[in-house]
């Protein structure tokens, strides 16, 4: 891969990256999931302005000038750290990031892609899906139409966002999915309350945003039911965390 990338050093394994990720000098490998995802991503990616407000994890060209070699993708690595504290920074990075993304049309790997977080995000947004887990069927009950603009966005924001002293936020490890924007914070903020210790506050700040009450409630399911397909392929019976339970209290409450 080092030769394939045209990179020399020693490899570091990268923490995160479902621990597949490493660094070389100044570049980071990893392997790649869906092909068509990948290539589609890199050239997004390597088309975008650049910007005051976001930082972007330019892709590399493998030496064959293709995105790809033998199922390993490459980017520059850009400089900072996460902080799954910084819940309102990550937001701002997201609707920024969004921003540069609004003209992009939907790809057509998104109706191949079958993963876990794919089947959850359908699911959570299909009015037609019941569930049988009674939790996931009050909130499925909860839901009620909408009607939003969407594009795509990044669907796993809170840990995927880099801080470094004097440069701004830096977006890696883009989740594509075609979503509203209110969508992707919307996921953010579920993940900072359950896993992070944000307060209900939080869920107030960011009200103002598009049909705010119907898309946390989506991004809690999309969040529960991933957990649920994971337990679901491991052949396990599925409980929801406690972590959520509080949350799901109050997405019901605000509903």
């Amino acid at each position: 891969m080092l030769e394939a990338f045209a990179v020399t050093g020693e490899p570091r394994l990268l923490a995160g990256g479902q621990g597949e990720t490493w660094q070389v000098g100044a570049v980071v490998l990893k392997p790649v999931g869906l092909e068509a995802e990948s290539r589609w991503r890199a050239s997004v990616l390597d088309a975008l302005p650049d910007t005051e407000r976001v930082r972007i994890a330019r892709p590399v060209r493998a030496a064959s000038g293709d995105w790809l070699h033998e199922g390993w993708e490459a980017a520059y690595h850009v400089a900072g750290r996460t902080d799954a504290k910084r819940w309102d920074a990550a937001i701002e990075a997201g609707a920024a990031f969004h921003e540069l993304l609004a003209a992009v049309p939907r790809p057509d790997f998104l109706d191949d892609r079958d993963n876990w977080w794919s089947r959850a995000d359908r699911a959570s947004w299909n009015l037609g899906t019941v569930a049988e887990a009674p939790v996931l069927r009050r909130l499925m009950e909860a839901r009620e139409p909408v009607s939003m603009v969407e594009q795509m966005v990044q669907g796993d924001l809170l840990g995927n966002v880099l801080y470094e002293p004097g440069l701004p936020p830096a977006i890696i490890d883009w989740s594509p999915y075609w979503r509203p924007t209110s969508w992707a914070a919307a996921v953010a903020v579920v993940d900072a309350m359950c896993w992070n210790g944000a307060g209900d506050d939080l869920v107030d700040r960011w009200g103002h945003l598009a049909q705010w009450s119907q898309t946390l409630l989506r991004a809690l399911l999309f969040r529960m039911i991933t957990d649920l397909e994971v337990a679901k392929s491991r052949g396990e019976e599925w409980q929801p965390h406690p972590a959520y339970d509080p949350v799901v209290g109050l997405v019901l409450e605000r509903r």
